[in-house]
């Protein structure tokens, strides 16, 4: 069954013309919207990706001074490319879009492939980048379907079904392309996309402000914030860490340098073990040169705090400590100096943890 036939008042002419118009005007000047070259499209389109534009402008501009063409970015060290990533999080964003990039350097010649079947074999590509990227940068009339949009389509056709399945996202990309304006596949996207940001918003939808409001139906029904309907995320696990920030008798840190998979891979931070019970000094000790190999000695946790991800929680206890006759320092581990940590790239709950160790330590920084 077409979409167009839930009311006889829809013309996807006619809302192609009101968003299409709506967009020239009110349209947010953004750094990457200054040009549409694929790899600055694509860099864009991935650091968007779960993280707000206000915090993306300033991450991109650095990013692009610092790489400023795909081949810079390929040829890149992965330590660098890390830091400067570095608190955006979600670091398998930019470890997929390193090797995307090599490859298309690699097996295409340093150009980003404009079709979505070797588009989409590249390593992080998913349906929504493949969208985004072709129609933005190459006009290529592929539906870009994400939180936003979903939002504006389920109001607009009152689709009821749960959108955390991916059958429903299939079904809003069919919709797209039942209404998408072909002539201008990467304007319509992108409007798609800013009226779910600035008007169709999560809560309290500026639904008398909305340029389409004539074509939806959540509206006419009176029930747009009602909409979208998503299953509620089960509990995340929490996991209570003792994080210890260890100076040695020549004033260096210790620092660790995460596995190459998993959560924050190839991060650097400072060495933790998961507390039992209260997590008292002596045993945190011991199970530290049990598990890790090194003599330590605590003083009293200097702050405590909480760190979310999607699946789970952190609950980290920070402690400055000594780092005593621990024999050699071998890989993963490493000893740096203060300034010379700045050059490593740590994930957010560890720039945390030394930002409250030079905030509360303060005096406490004394060698034994």
């Amino acid at each position: 069954m077409k979409i167009t036939t839930w009311t006889k008042r829809f013309s996807a002419r006619e809302f192609q013309r009101d968003l299409l118009e709506w967009f020239a005007r009110e349209r947010r000047d953004l750094p990457w919207r200054q040009d549409r070259d694929p790899y600055k499209v694509w860099v864009s389109e991935v650091m968007l990706q779960q993280t707000r534009v206000e915090t993306v402008i300033p991450y991109f501009e650095k990013f692009m001074e610092q790489f400023p063409t795909l081949e810079a970015l390929a040829e890149a060290e992965e330590d660098e490319v890390l830091k400067a990533w570095e608190g955006l999080g979600y670091y398998s964003r930019v470890r997929n879009l390193h090797a995307a990039v090599k490859e298309v350097k690699e097996r295409y010649g340093g150009k980003v492939p404009d079709t979505p079947e070797q588009f989409s074999r590249l390593k992080g590509v998913g349906p929504y980048t493949v969208g985004a990227v072709l129609s933005l940068a190459y006009g290529v009339p592929e539906p870009a379907v994400d939180g936003n949009v979903m939002r504006v389509l389920s109001r607009l056709f009152f689709v009821t079904d749960d959108i955390a399945k991916p059958s429903t996202r299939k079904r809003f990309e069919q919709i797209v392309r039942e209404i998408m304006a072909y002539e201008n596949p990467g304007a319509f996207n992108e409007a798609l996309i800013e009226l779910g940001a600035l008007v169709c918003t999560p809560r309290r939808p500026s639904c008398l402000l909305c340029p389409v409001q004539s074509h939806c139906r959540a509206f006419a029904e009176g029930v747009p914030e009602e909409l979208p309907v998503k299953t509620k995320k089960t509990a995340v696990k929490q996991v209570p860490l003792a994080v210890m920030v260890l100076i040695d008798e020549g004033g260096r840190i210790l620092i660790r340098k995460r596995d190459h998979t998993g959560l924050l891979a190839n991060l650097w931070e400072f060495p933790s073990c998961e507390m039992n019970g209260e997590g008292d000094k002596e045993t945190l000790e011991k199970m530290f040169l049990n598990e890790q190999g090194f003599k330590i000695k605590l003083e009293e946790p200097i702050a405590s705090f909480d760190h979310a991800f999607s699946h789970l929680v952190w609950k980290l206890t920070v402690f400055y400590g000594h780092l005593l006759d621990g024999g050699r320092v071998e890989k993963p581990y490493r000893l740096v100096s203060e300034r010379e940590l700045e050059a490593y790239a740590f994930p957010v709950s560890h720039q945390r943890v030394w930002r409250e160790y030079k905030e509360q330590a303060g005096d406490a920084r004394r060698l034994p």
